[in-house]
């Protein structure tokens, strides 16, 4: 295996010395920790003398102390030693000396690891509209990964939100296929760096393919029913941004698209992945996705069947699939049920990411590096700015933010004191852990020293007594802040404390604020007292009831561990919020799901049968900021685009108003006549520009051949003639495709 010769001899090299039962121990991992939920007769690992044993006995190829928070394992230097021990086993206690790939859930952050640094949620993060900023924090997860012996990423999450119900919507970048594409690809770059070899890079697996976000229901982990022209035009162009980004892994949806579980199609695993879109990297299940086929969608018979269908798909290695996943694979090869050429292709891809990883020529991790990078001040700071810059103001009647001089500021809600709120689901579940500013702690900390915060909670187990305090401490104050919302979750929807603790939240019938959070907003209507309404949420939620009782309202989706300061800096004007949303609040349940890129149809009995298609109470791409900016001169620099060209779409931006401000310039296009139905005013681009007082910026998007062309029903691309017509702002443009 010597390092000078290339990737596929030392591949080649060490496939044709290994063993059946060394490449099937390659195609396994572990979890190493305390975490029981679900465990059945399978052999994944809950101890570490047991990981060192599969290890030793299995030639397991994957295992982690990270990943579901109850690991005993969640301090970063413990964590970094258990991986050296680990990696001592398998490089020194094993024929072939095969290092691990150490894998973990760290989707917004090493946030399974105390005191590491902990981001706003994707959701929010795309409210930032800056993908500079996600490449920064995707570094800065990199490095604090590395530092404790990690070196595989479960991410990015290339969903496509476009069924709100759905619990998991806060762990994508809304419902733009655009949109996450650009954030999709920063994050890619950010965990893997300039290269895997160096050793703070980490290899991405982008998830959950090929189109887990429209679940029937919005039930998580329910069949996905759409087309083939849908998954191409809508789900798919964020991974195969990835793929072109050079992602090392691919990790599948535990959802059947159609009736066909992607775990075991060799037609989305094999065919369009790889065939149709070019990915040479590594796949990776799901947790506990392989038992799945049995137990829940019922296409395996047995866990020997279930193995022999993801095999034959292309499914390289089974996350937590331990010891037994392994064996099974012997008895079906040994069997003739398998053949082991389908080992062999699985075991080539996974050798060669490890080689790639630089693991075999060192897989250990210093102490020394989690003490200095895990968590530092100045990690920290990208945080606090990534929080900033995804607060987005939704309201603000007669301008009652930012908070002028107060005397007394009260601050109410279930969410005001709450740090585990701010954080979200995928976090180290011992919230004592976590070191950060609540809302309410922000708020003292940034307000005048005149001022004097108050704060009750308003919700809780006495919820009678709560209002009565509520409506009392309102009166007196010279403005109040409610902070509202869900409480931390994960999937759907975690621990069922979260919905008393929270007044009724979370849930999937209804997304609209429970009926404790509304009486304690009553409770303060009640009193004349101006209100802010501080939205802390993974999903969009209907408030349409809820906006004439309130001056303004602020939304932070899950907005991480500096999110409490973001927040208090906005209210009281420290930072002008640049905010956008993106993904749509709907006027009622009635509503889902509601998209901005909605397809155009018939109207049988005239226009006014049935209510506007897209008419929400909040649009994607909407928020408001403490100045004004106006839009000018639109101009094209072509008239006519043919394929593979491009033009470039500018337009002129001026801040009227009296601070300096930052926009985000959005283009929107849509086809006036096309072959097939083509969304409405779909997002094309965008750029952010910071205006001082006055100012005056001419901004440029660059907009390809390849972005205007129409997907067929049967998932193909093609460029077709006709006009385009553009939108940036209230400014139009139409664009001739020849």
């Amino acid at each position: 295996m010597d390092s000078g010769q290339s990737t596929e001899a030392r591949v080649a090299d060490l496939l044709e010395r290994m063993t059946l039962r060394e490449k099937a121990g390659q195609m396994v991992g572990l979890h190493v920790g305390s975490f029981t939920v679900l465990q059945r007769e399978t052999s994944w690992t809950t101890t570490l003398d047991d990981a060192k044993d599969a290890i030793r006995d299995h030639q397991v190829g994957s295992a982690t102390p990270f990943g579901t928070g109850f690991s005993p394992y969640n301090t970063a230097v413990v964590a970094g030693r258990v991986a050296n021990q680990l990696q001592r086993v398998a490089v020194n206690e094993t024929r072939l000396g095969i290092p691990l790939l150490v894998p973990v859930d760290a989707i917004h952050g090493h946030a399974h690891i105390e005191g590491a640094t902990v981001f706003p949620h994707n959701l929010a993060m795309a409210a930032t509209w800056n993908p500079d900023l996600a490449e920064r924090a995707a570094r800065i997860t990199a490095v604090e990964m590395a530092a404790t012996g990690a070196n595989q990423n479960y991410a990015p999450t290339a969903d496509v939100a476009r069924e709100p119900r759905w619990g998991r919507t806060y762990e994508t970048y809304g419902e733009s296929s655009s949109l996450v594409e650009a954030f999709v690809a920063a994050e890619t770059r950010g965990l893997q760096g300039e290269s895997l070899r160096d050793p703070t890079s980490v290899a991405a697996t982008v998830k959950h393919y090929p189109a887990s976000s429209e679940p029937t229901r919005g039930e998580d982990t329910a069949p996905v029913d759409i087309s083939m022209g849908t998954l191409r035009r809508v789900f798919l162009p964020p991974f195969e941004r990835a793929i072109d980004e050079g992602v090392a892994g691919v990790m599948p949806m535990y959802n059947a698209l159609g009736n066909e579980p992607a775990h075991s199609s060799t037609f989305y695993l094999t065919d369009l992945l790889r065939d149709r879109l070019g990915f040479e990297g590594v796949t990776c299940s799901d947790w506990l996705a392989v038992w799945m086929l049995v137990e829940r969608h019922q296409t395996a018979a047995s866990f020997a069947e279930a193995v022999e269908q993801v095999a034959t798909a292309g499914l390289d290695i089974a996350s937590v699939g331990g010891t037994q996943h392994a064996d099974t694979l012997c008895e079906l090869v040994e069997s003739g049920d398998l053949p082991e050429s389908l080992l062999d292709r699985s075991v080539r891809r996974i050798l060669a990411l490890k080689f790639e990883l630089g693991l075999f020529e060192d897989p250990y991790v210093s102490p020394r590096s989690a003490i200095i990078d895990v968590g530092s001040e100045e990690h920290r700071r990208v945080s606090r700015e990534a929080a900033r810059q995804s607060v987005t103001l939704l309201q603000n009647d007669e301008e009652t933010l930012p908070l002028g001089d107060v005397d007394e500021l009260f601050v109410t809600g279930p969410n005001a004191d709450s740090l585990d709120n701010l954080l979200g689901g995928w976090t180290v579940f011992d919230f004592d852990e976590n070191e950060g500013p609540t809302v309410r702690d922000g708020l003292e900390h940034v307000v005048d020293d005149g001022t004097t915060v108050t704060y009750e909670p308003g919700v809780g187990s006495d919820e009678s007594a709560g209002r009565d305090a509520v409506a009392s401490r309102a009166e007196r104050a010279d403005a109040t802040v409610a902070v509202l919302g869900e409480p931390w979750y994960l999937h759907e929807f975690g621990p069922a404390s979260l919905r008393g603790e929270n007044g009724g939240f979370p849930q999937r019938n209804s997304l609209e604020l429970p009926s404790a959070q509304r009486d304690l907003l009553d409770a303060v209507a009640a009193t004349d007292t101006p209100t802010v309404l501080v939205l802390v949420t993974g999903r969009p939620l209907v408030l349409t009831d809820v906006l004439d009782q309130v001056d303004a309202v602020v939304v932070a989706f899950f907005p991480g561990l500096e999110g409490g300061r973001a927040i208090a800096d906005v209210l009281v004007g420290n930072t002008n919020p640049s905010g956008r949303l993106p993904i749509t609040f709907p006027r009622s349940m009635g509503d889902f799901p509601v998209r901005h890129d909605w397809l155009p149809h018939p109207s049988p009995l005239g226009m006014d049968e049935h209510l506007p298609s897209y008419d929400p109470l909040f649009e994607f791409g909407f928020g408001l900021s403490y100045t004004e900016f106006t839009y000018d001169s639109l101009d094209v620099s072509e008239e006519t685009i043919a394929d593979g060209g491009e033009v470039t779409v500018s337009v002129t931006v001026t801040n009227t108003g009296d601070r300096a401000g930052t926009e985000t310039v959005q283009l929107f296009g849509e086809h006036r006549h096309s072959s097939v139905v083509t969304p409405v005013r779909e997002l094309q681009g965008f750029t952010k520009v910071t205006l001082s007082p006055g100012e005056t910026r001419t901004v440029t998007i660059t907009l390809t051949a390849d972005d205007l062309r129409v997907v067929k029903p049967d998932g193909s691309r093609t460029l077709e003639s006709g006009a385009y017509e553009l939108f940036v702002g209230d400014r139009t443009q139409t664009l001739a495709i020849s």
